[in-house]
């Protein structure tokens, strides 16, 4: 039976195609080859037993391998937790040993307290003993003291009977005689002492008196002070180039004359470039100057006619000003009631400044500290404040009519129905005439505070300096004075005397004659203080 394998062969199979003389040849190769493929199932067999045995090999080692790294990193880790562990044990012991030195010292620091407070018990228990023994001896001392008062007491009362029997025996006098001529001593005595006291208590209620009123005046100061704003004489127009200047002067100069006609004031027109300037007294009468000419630069058309129409609208522009200026001073100061030509001549204040100081301001603040004055006195404040705000009503007239601002603001409010007590202070307010009425005293010092106090009224540098050396330079005129200086804004001035060309009465009348001196030679508001000053020095020095 012939070998599948060969049988089913290509090579080896019969066919027609195949010569005949190939067959016998494979036919007897065909055992040779089933033994080659034998031995070749054989060796691959032993080949994949080999590999597998070699796979088994290599495994083993690997694993092996793999046993031992594992064995060093588990000794490894051991060792780590190892010392990990000791670490966590050392700082355990850290902590725990310093929980226990906290403790220890906490119990030390007690310790030391207790033996402390043990000290002070015992010193305070010595303290109490010998207090105990203090207080046992007085209680001896005062009761052997009480018992010799008491004995003195009684050998007293027998000696003063024996004494008023002998008096009674030797002056003849009966009990009641006796009573009755001690009565008239007594009496005698405490008229003295009551006039002692009448004038010791009219001194006291003097000083309190004083202290008081100055208390009124510090607190009414303080409570209202007022801005002031300070005017000058002359106002600046500017003007955009030269060539306005020759148009304001117009030709042959008939608009600057037109304009100082209609306004009353002075052109004044230099060769300062850009500016035109105002002069004129009547503050009411420039800023009508200035607007007007503010208007006419502006419109361009400059000639007289114009002029004329632009003032007589400015000036109408300005009545309205006046007029809000008044009422806005009236609402302000809380005056109501006036009447309509007074709030104009109020308004006008406005306009007019006294030393440097805007007397509608003045007016207000006077006001308000005539009124809280009056309030600290229990008068009627609402006539305090009405008195104050129209005192210096005259200043707004005083261009227009002869005589002084006083007067002339009595006879205006008069006139325009205003109470007997205002007119009063207008009148009165500079001690024109006796101030007998409290309104009037009111005003006058509501006035004198308004003008003297520091800041209200102020003086170029100029002005000032040349006040400060005439202060000095009178106060160093008079013998045995060597220096002399002005403080506070000219209030005060110290004067240093000699100390060995003086004596202590010389110096209060070289003091009363420096302080008549300024009285005589000068003007300034409110009063100065003079303090002159005598001291010996002598002085050494240690080598």
């Amino acid at each position: 039976m012939a070998s599948p394998l060969l049988s089913t062969s290509p090579l080896l199979s019969t066919s027609p195609l195949s010569p005949p003389w190939l067959y016998p040849l494979w036919a007897a190769s065909e055992w040779q080859l089933l033994f080659v493929i034998l031995a070749a199932g054989l060796m691959g067999a032993a080949a994949l037993k080999f590999l597998d045995y070699l796979r088994k090999w290599d495994a083993d080692r690997e694993a092996g391998r793999i046993i031992e790294r594992a064995e060093v990193k588990a000794a490894a880790r051991r060792k780590e937790a190892e010392v990990e562990a000791k670490e966590l044990g050392l700082r355990e012991k850290e902590r725990l040993e310093q929980e226990n030195n906290e403790i220890r010292n906490q119990l030390h620091e007690r310790e030391r307290q207790l033996d402390k407070q043990e000290d002070n018990l015992s010193q305070r228990d010595e303290q109490l003993e010998k207090q105990t023994a203090m207080v046992e001896n007085n209680q001896r001392r005062l009761a052997e003291k009480t018992d010799d008062v008491n004995r003195r007491q009684q050998e007293l009362d027998a000696l003063l009977d024996l004494e008023r029997q002998t008096m009674h025996q030797l002056s003849g006098l009966s009990p009641a005689e006796a009573e009755t001529r001690l009565l008239e001593h007594l009496e005698r005595e405490l008229v003295k002492q009551q006039g002692a006291l009448i004038l010791r208590y009219e001194k006291e209620a003097a000083e309190k008196c004083d202290s008081r009123a100055k208390e009124m005046l510090i607190s009414s100061l303080q409570r209202f002070a007022a801005a002031h704003t300070a005017e000058s004489t002359t106002s600046t127009v500017d003007i955009p180039n030269d060539e306005m200047k020759g148009r304001v002067i117009g030709r042959e100069g008939r608009n600057i004359r037109a304009l100082e006609k209609a306004t009353g004031v002075d052109v004044i027109i230099d060769d300062t470039p850009g500016v035109v300037i105002v002069s004129a007294f009547d503050p009411v009468r420039r800023e009508i100057a200035r607007l007007a000419l503010n208007k006419l630069i502006s419109d361009g058309r400059i000639h007289p006619s114009r002029i004329e129409e632009l003032v007589a609208e400015t000036e109408t522009e300005i009545g309205k000003e006046i007029r809000r200026y008044g009422e806005e001073a009236m609402q302000e100061a809380q005056v109501f009631g006036l009447h309509d030509r007074v709030v104009d001549l109020l308004g006008r204040l406005k306009y007019r400044t006294s030393y440097s100081q805007n007397v509608l301001r003045h007016s207000i603040e006077v006001c308000f500290i005539a009124g809280m004055l009056a309030e600290e006195m229990g008068y009627d404040a609402d006539l305090a404040r009405r008195a104050g705000l129209l005192h210096d009503i005259g200043k707004a007239a005083d261009h227009d009519q002869e005589g002084g601002h006083p007067q002339i603001g009595a006879d205006l409010l008069k006139r325009f129905g205003e109470g007997p007590e205002v007119v009063h202070a207008a009148l009165g307010h500079h001690d024109d005439v006796r101030p007998d009425r409290p309104y009037t005293v009111l005003t006058a010092a509501g006035d004198a505070c308004s003008a003297s106090r520091p800041g209200a009224r102020r003086e170029t540098l100029d002005r000032y300096v040349k006040r400060m050396q005439e202060l000095e330079t009178i106060a160093t005129d008079f013998s045995g004075v060597t220096q002399a200086f002005a403080i506070q804004a000219g209030r005060e001035v110290r004067v240093i005397a000699s100390a060995s060309d003086t004596t202590d009465e010389s110096v209060a009348k070289i003091c009363r004659d420096i302080a008549t001196a300024f009285e005589q030679q000068l003007t300034y508001p409110g009063e100065i203080k003079v303090t002159v000053i005598r001291e010996t020095r002598v002085s050494e020095v240690a080598r």
